[in-house]
């Protein structure tokens, strides 16, 4: 169980900050940080904006994802 939420937080936390940055020519680190700031200096209101995007992040993944058709075999 331990493996698996690790796992899943490396590949979707993760994930919303290097796409931002890709999005925004910017280092990954730098988005990073930005979020990390933002959220001491306003008492965590960007986390909510983090796990927003990561939502919508993730469901792009999926509506983007190549569907197997009903008569593969």
């Amino acid at each position: 169980m331990y493996y698996w939420i690790r796992n899943m937080i490396d590949k979707q936390a993760f994930g919303v900050c290097s796409n931002v940055a890709e999005f925004l020519n910017m280092k990954a680190s730098s988005v990073r940080l930005f979020f990390i700031y933002s959220s001491f200096l306003t008492l965590g209101s960007p986390l909510l904006v983090y796990l927003i995007m990561a939502f919508v992040f993730r469901l792009k993944v999926l509506v983007n994802s190549k569907r197997s058709s009903v008569f593969d075999f």
